[in-house]
């Protein structure tokens, strides 16, 4: 007998997260994953590795709702925001009973964290303007436990409309949860709805250390809400979720010098994406680039499948997400060092050069009609 018949069967159909490590490939440019380029030079000194680390490092949940502008009471830290997101799943959720409610295209570890849970899935896709459709959503609120929301969205980069949010959750109010899943807010912060914590105990917000605290490798994100739902979620969390030594980064990262050296980050990426994008407008291959509110740009080629092959061919790793809905031929573009986006600039003019040159050959061979 297999031993793969002995799992869930959603498990056996389960198709995984195609995390950046899992499909990278080989190459020396990754840009797939929407990390940082520069890793923070924090350090880890402990002689306290034989005892278990604390559920909840006062240190770390002080310092984030510092940062956040909210209470202690209203933060839980977690691994990851991925954590998070299944952690709201598992305590909101009945398995083989309820529902969540995603707007694709989106980020896959909603739908991903649903189906492990056994928790079903109402897809609601992004209208035309990329703006989740807020008339649907409302009339499906009597179906749905929990509204997942990306603002800045992954991977078209667009911010979730206030005006829209506020009338949900308004709808919500008695029956639903909201989440809105804020993990590149520091690139445009102006755009944060925290505030909106303060008005509405339906309003979950999720956060991580990522992006641009440049620490994905620490596994540590955060969840801000009402402190009766941080209590329910602390129910569920596991005894020990954040080792020692990520509490100990993390903690230097939320401090004053820590802030400073992030939001100094944000300022230098979001001068490259800007100098970034005004290079891409220039060039024939381009078809459209989409809003660019977190550290990656979502650009539709003409031909997408070239631009990928020729870039993975000079070891610049991106993400295609042509194969989702409305996103034909679109490739992900993180935002990194200078050199690296000029190794992905000199990529797009050759083909374009390329195919010049190609086009001209055609033209110079094809017989010549005469009068």
């Amino acid at each position: 007998m297999s031993i793969a018949k002995l799992a869930r069967r959603v498990v056996r159909a389960l198709t995984p997260y195609q995390s950046a490590r899992r499909i990278g490939g080989s190459g020396h440019v990754w840009l797939n994953a929407n990390e940082a380029p520069l890793s923070p030079a924090f350090t880890v000194q402990s002689n306290k590795f034989n005892r278990y680390p604390e559920c909840q490092p006062a240190q770390v949940v002080d310092g984030y709702a510092a940062y956040a502008g909210v209470n202690a009471d209203q933060v839980l830290v977690s691994r990851g925001a991925d954590e998070a997101i299944e952690l709201l799943i598992r305590t909101f959720c009945e398995a083989g009973q309820d529902q969540i409610l995603i707007c694709p295209p989106t980020y896959g570890m909603y739908a991903i964290s649903a189906e492990t849970c056994g928790v079903g899935i109402v897809e609601q896709p992004l209208t035309t303007d990329r703006q989740p459709d807020w008339p649907a959503i409302r009339d499906a609120l009597s179906e749905v436990k929990l509204v997942f929301l990306c603002s800045p969205n992954n991977p078209t980069g667009d911010l979730v409309g206030r005006d829209g949010l506020i009338a949900l959750l308004e709808a919500a109010r008695d029956s639903a949860i909201v989440v809105v899943d804020e993990a590149y807010i520091e690139f445009c912060p102006d755009a944060s709805v925290v505030d909106l914590l303060a008005r509405f105990p339906n309003l979950v917000v999720t956060r991580t250390l990522s992006k641009a605290f440049a620490l994905a490798g620490i596994r540590c994100g955060f969840t801000l809400a009402s402190p009766q739902v941080i209590a329910l979620l602390a129910k569920v969390i596991a005894p020990y979720p954040i080792p020692d030594p990520v509490a100990q980064i993390a903690a230097q990262a939320l401090t004053p010098a820590g802030l400073a050296l992030m939001q100094a980050r944000v300022m230098d990426l979001n001068e490259q994406k800007a100098a970034l994008k005004r290079a891409l407008t220039t060039l024939p291959c381009v078809r459209e680039i989409f809003e660019d509110k977190g550290n990656f740009i979502l650009v539709r080629f003409h031909d997408g499948a070239r631009v990928f092959a020729a870039m993975k061919a000079a070891g610049i790793i991106l993400r295609d997400f042509s194969n989702k809905p409305g996103l034909g031929e679109s490739i992900r573009i993180t935002v990194g060092y200078q050199d690296e986006m000029d190794a992905v600039l000199k990529v797009l003019r050759d083909l374009t050069a390329n195919t010049m040159s190609a086009s001209n050959s055609a033209d110079d061979t094809a017989p010549v009609s005469r009068l």
